[in-house]
């Protein structure tokens, strides 16, 4: 009988509910794609791996052979045990166990994978899998790992010890929805190409501590909803972080409901041109500090700080807001700010400053005498909700086009007489 040095073993779990139907237990990217009806002829030689995983791979359930199948009609409810052995070696393993939802673990400690160059959404929604075996990984040719593991909700631990990884460019998605995730070993990932991190930790909410001190962010462009709904990450250091050529930090830190600090002072943002949402529901963050941030080419800047609610003080005398065309909702919801100085903004780019200052109810006075308002053709609810403002110095709005905009204060049923506005120049 032939035996085998490369191959992989799993486990399934048959409910009542699944006997005799299609249960998947591989795929590829054309089966993927014959299933989702995708058109992508243009990336067809890029993701191609249906004829690889065929000719080379030979499946037993219960140590039986079976017929190569991407479905297997399972007769008994119960446990059964997958070996996926393979005659020579793969080059792309993407897609390989797509929405194979009903393993349960995976073993890939026998798995030779030093000729894979794509590992792109090999076990993306995984749904059950509770269990996986990545301890002899290797990655050394692999330039893609985007949506390795995402939607795998049931696994609470990702153990890559060994992991080297240094042609790898794209990181986004990698471990997005893992909503069981509490502990990710990533202490020997090599970075230092990777060019795309968003969404790398969407939505990981199950997440207490993550230790990215050894990150290489060198060469990153995109952090975009990096750690967007990592609900109880409580501490996060990022003192090592090189962002000189991140343009995109969108919804970076966005829900992240546990944060009270972070520190951000090794940050550079020369690059970045949307900060939109950027600690949007942070709403346990007291103080950041901002001081080096440099937002000279920043575009976007709405929902910034939307509803952080504990944040009593900010700096933002380093910024530059002479791009800035969408301030929409900026602090909307800091309901503990007391105070905003923002006698360095430029607004002569500005279209958009709607709910700019709405619900910031601990604001008693804001000075706006260098706002230029020119440009801007949505003033919609600017301070509405902010009910303990009694002084607004507006000195330099253009008085024809201030009443123009006169909607600013729509939503207040009249902010004068409803907050008592006692001084408005």
């Amino acid at each position: 009988m032939e035996t085998f040095e490369n191959y992989i073993t799993s486990e399934i779990f048959i409910k009542n509910s699944d006997i005799n139907k299609d249960i998947r237990i591989i795929n590829s990217f054309e089966e993927v794609k014959r299933k989702k009806q995708w058109k992508d002829e243009e990336n067809d030689d890029k993701y191609e791996n249906e004829k690889e995983i065929k000719e080379k791979c030979i499946i037993k359930i219960n140590n039986k052979e079976i017929p190569f199948t991407y479905h297997y009609k399972f007769n008994e409810i119960g446990k059964y045990k997958i070996e996926y052995s393979f005659i020579g070696y793969l080059t792309k393993t993407d897609y390989m166990f797509y929405e194979c939802n009903s393993l349960t673990n995976i073993d890939l400690s026998c798995f030779k994978t030093h000729n894979v160059i794509d590992m792109n959404h090999m076990f993306y929604g995984c749904s059950s899998l509770t269990n996986i075996n990545l301890a002899n990984l290797n990655t050394e040719n692999t330039t893609n790992m985007s949506h390795m593991f995402y939607g795998c909700k049931s696994l609470k631990s990702i153990n890559l010890p060994n992991l080297k990884n240094p042609k790898v460019t794209n990181m986004s998605h990698m471990f997005s929805l893992c909503g069981s995730l509490k502990y990710i070993n990533l202490t020997n990932f090599n970075t230092h190409n990777v060019t795309n991190m968003s969404c790398m930790f969407y939505d990981c909410f199950s997440l207490i501590n993550l230790n990215l001190y050894f990150f290489n962010t060198q060469n990153v462009n995109d952090m975009c909803y990096m750690f967007n709904g990592c609900d109880n990450l409580s501490f996060l250091n990022l003192s090592n972080f090189n962002t000189e050529n991140v343009t995109n930090m969108s919804h970076m830190f966005e829900g992240c409901i546990s944060l009270k600090n972070i520190n951000l002072t090794n940050f550079n943002t020369q690059k970045v041109t949307n900060m939109s949402n950027m600690f949007s529901r942070c709403n346990s963050l007291n103080n950041i500090n901002l001081s080096n941030f440099n937002t000279e080419n920043t575009t976007n800047m709405s929902h910034m700080f939307y509803k952080c609610s504990s944040l009593i003080n900010i700096n933002l005398s380093s910024f530059n807001t002479q791009n800035v065309t969408n301030m929409s909702f900026m602090f909307s919801g800091c309901k503990s700010l007391t105070n905003i100085n923002l006698s360095n903004f430029n607004t002569q780019n500005v279209t958009n400053m709607s709910y700019m200052f709405s619900e910031c109810n601990s604001l008693t006075s804001i000075n706006l005498s260098n706002f230029n308002i020119e440009n801007v053709i949505d003033m919609r609810n600017m301070f509405s909700g902010s009910i303990s403002i009694t002084k607004i110095i507006l000195f330099n709005f253009n008085n024809n086009s201030f009443i123009n905009k006169g909607f600013m204060f729509e939503g207040c049923n009249s902010l004068f007489e409803k907050y008592k506005i006692t001084h408005y120049y």
